[in-house]
């Protein structure tokens, strides 16, 4: 199972590489995102400026590779990082980003336009990270089944359509659109609130959900009968927790996803959910973290998950899913900006 790594998390089991063997890898690392290409010694003298003759460079390679940190398709090739040559470098040799002013008001600036509610937060910022980052941006939050109700209103927006919010006790807000049967007048749509307060405030998610679709007591009247079951056919199309993503075009650019083969099965899972929500919410609250090789399925084994756990009440992440070859400290900067812009907008 793929664990979670992020700069500085040092490990007993770590190899002890000398300061040159440090340093072949780190350039190899960086060629290899840039070039997409296995690097040999010849490219690491060259481009990378290692002061060190084609022969020892090979020689270090070597030793790299037979710690299990490099590998190579064809013995005369160059080589490429192994996913645990990647878990290595984020953890002991990355050198941490710190983005610019104008990029963190721009984060900023963007998520600031989207409401409060969960959903439209999250699909937002999936889209803003996949910008920032020309990888697949995700979201997700955790079910709000057992959060209690705390407030209730009913907005009318249309003669049929009514906004239905619902502030729930982590401080997290559902919003519901509902289209009427037949339309209700402010004064109807106001008592409707009123006994749709009594009977739901203080319970769950789950049991307003259960109390909108069998309450005897909201169908005496024809009103309250009418907005409860639509409300309850909403909240029953919502009551999932959906994985939003953004940027899939952004994947199909890159070699390593070049071909339906290798990409329909990464965009089968996406729409799932499966198990990269799962992998997302798994980790340290508050702290950008990399899965290198996700091997919980066979189709993520070539991908890196870049993700960051939402701190607080709302159980959720924020993340970028692309290939193991990425410039892991700048998607580290971007999903951490991103996420804990996304946590303070739910808490605040």
């Amino acid at each position: 199972m793929s664990h979670p790594a992020f700069p500085g998390h040092l490990s007993p089991q770590d190899p002890d590489l000398s300061e040159r063997q440090r340093r072949v890898f780190a350039a190899l690392v960086t060629l290899y995102e840039r070039s997409a290409r296995p690097v040999g010694s010849a490219a690491l003298a060259r481009e990378a400026g290692i002061p060190l003759s084609p022969a020892s460079i090979r020689s270090e390679l070597a030793d790299l590779e037979a710690r299990g940190l490099l590998e190579r398709s064809h013995p005369s090739s160059g080589r490429v990082p192994t996913a645990p040559g990647y878990d290595l470098f984020v953890r002991t040799l990355l050198t941490p980003v710190c983005l610019s002013a104008q990029v963190l008001a721009e984060v900023r600036g963007v998520l600031m336009r989207s409401t409060r509610d969960v959903d439209e937060l999250l699909s937002e910022a999936s889209r803003l990270l996949s910008a920032l980052t020309r990888q697949l941006g995700l979201a997700i939050a955790s079910s709000l089944e057992d959060e209690p109700l705390g407030r209730l209103d009913l907005e009318p927006v249309h003669s049929r359509r009514v906004l239905m919010v619902l502030n729930l006790g982590d401080g997290a807000v559902q919003t519901l659109v509902l289209e009427l049967e037949s339309p209700l007048e402010t004064a109807e749509l106001m008592e409707v609130a009123a006994v749709l307060r009594q009977r739901l405030l203080g319970c769950t998610l789950r049991e307003v959900r259960e109390r909108l679709a069998g309450d005897p007591e909201l169908v005496h009247r024809s009103a309250v009968r009418m907005v409860a079951r639509t409300a309850a056919a909403s909240m029953e199309w919502a009551s999932s927790t959906p994985l939003f993503s953004a940027g899939a075009s952004h994947m199909v650019e890159q070699p390593e996803f070049d071909s339906a083969a290798r990409m329909g099965p990464i965009l089968r899972l996406v729409e799932t959910g499966h198990p990269l929500g799962r992998l997302m919410v798994s980790g340290v609250e508050g702290q950008a973290a990399v899965r290198v090789g996700i091997d919980e399925d066979r189709a993520l084994a070539g991908c890196s998950l870049v993700s960051y756990p939402l701190p607080g009440a709302v159980r959720g992440a924020v993340g970028v899913l692309g290939p193991r070859r990425m410039d892991y400290a700048r998607m580290l900067a971007m999903v951490d900006a991103v996420g804990s812009e996304v946590a303070e907008l739910l808490h605040s």
